[in-house]
């Protein structure tokens, strides 16, 4: 992984917007490369100002940028400051974003709606963007949505490798009764690479009908598996609301599960969902800092680990011409 005993990397400057600075300045820690100068304010009426503090011609630069909320302030920021960097001779222009806000948007459902996750994937390129590193998209056919490279990281071996260390080693949880939860059909492949990283998990499904009248709202679950006496792990790429995990988690425990844990990339915990986390009989979540946690939505039940040292891995690899696809090889 990487950190703070890498060499000062020539011709790389780092840039932060406002969505999630302490990740950034983590990352920094982790290259040995300190953020550089840049001045971003807001003027009475809502418009976004962008100064660059320094010389960027002939850099390669890399802006570290999440589209969590508010999305669409977060996303115009990140626009902003491509535009500047573009304007000031930057020579590649490298976006990461830990959270790709609008992914869930990735397809029409029915008539007349639009694709705003391609949408936001044009805005990036047309802005000036030579590439994007993001982090657990929702969907993996989105990278096809770019008109510029895309490198897409996985968190699933730091989450892995915590759980392990935590569950497993700390608080002497036999291995044998873990067992990894998809909390839907669609988040198989997903909850799959998960279970292989945890000594070949065994896995359930939970089968949802998702409410026709309220969006972000679930209606049945079901489930296909045998929990009975197991240490229950949901995994999911997003926990939004919370409702779901915390249904599954009742569906878990009346089949017989002994606890139940969940663990996701993006903690976006929109409206209650940190209340919902809260008052649901989850023993934990555990969720990285690809988006910044507000002191409102912290409790303790909820556990933030950073992804700050494989992103920063990431950039470097970029920056050296180096794999990026070796990084998630099972070992």
């Amino acid at each position: 992984m990487a950190n703070s005993s890498y060499k000062k990397q020539p011709n790389l400057k780092l840039f932060s917007g406002r969505s999630n600075p302490k990740l950034a300045q983590e990352i920094s820690k982790c290259l040995g490369v300190n953020l550089s100068g840049i001045i971003i304010k807001d003027f009475s009426d809502g418009e976004i100002y962008v100064k660059i503090q320094e010389s960027v011609r002939g850099d390669d630069v890399y802006i570290i940028q999440p589209t969590s909320d508010p999305v669409n302030q977060n996303l115009m920021e990140l626009l902003i400051i491509i535009d500047a960097l573009k304007r000031a001779s930057a020579e590649r222009i490298n976006v990461i974003v830990p959270y790709f806000g609008y992914a869930r948007q990735d397809r029409k459902v029915s008539g007349r709606e639009p694709i705003s996750a391609k949408l936001s994937a044009n805005l990036l390129a047309r802005a000036g963007a030579f590439r994007v590193l993001t982090l657990d998209l929702h969907a993996s056919q989105i990278v096809g949505f770019f008109d510029c490279l895309v490198d897409h990281v996985l968190a699933v071996k730091v989450l892995a490798d915590h759980v392990l260390r935590e569950l497993v080693e700390k608080e002497h949880q036999e291995e044998k009764k873990l067992i990894v939860v998809s909390p839907d059909v669609g988040g198989v492949s997903r909850a799959r690479a998960f279970a292989k990283r945890l000594n070949q998990a065994p896995m359930a499904i939970i089968d949802k009908r998702r409410s026709k009248k309220a969006l972000n709202r679930t209606q049945t679950l079901s489930l296909i598996g045998n929990v009975e006496g197991k240490t229950c792990i949901i995994y999911d790429d997003i926990i939004d609301t919370a409702g779901t995990v915390s249904q599954a988690t009742e569906l878990l425990l009346r089949e017989g599960a002994q606890e139940v844990f969940a663990c996701a990339t993006h903690g976006v915990l929109s409206g209650q969902g940190s209340q919902n986390i809260r008052a649901s009989k989850i023993k934990k979540l555990i969720i990285t800092d690809s988006i910044a946690l507000s002191e409102e939505k912290k409790c303790e039940k909820i556990e933030t680990i950073s992804v700050a040292a494989l992103l920063a891995e990431a950039i470097s690899r970029i920056h050296h011409g180096e794999s990026i696809s070796s990084m998630f090889k099972a070992s």
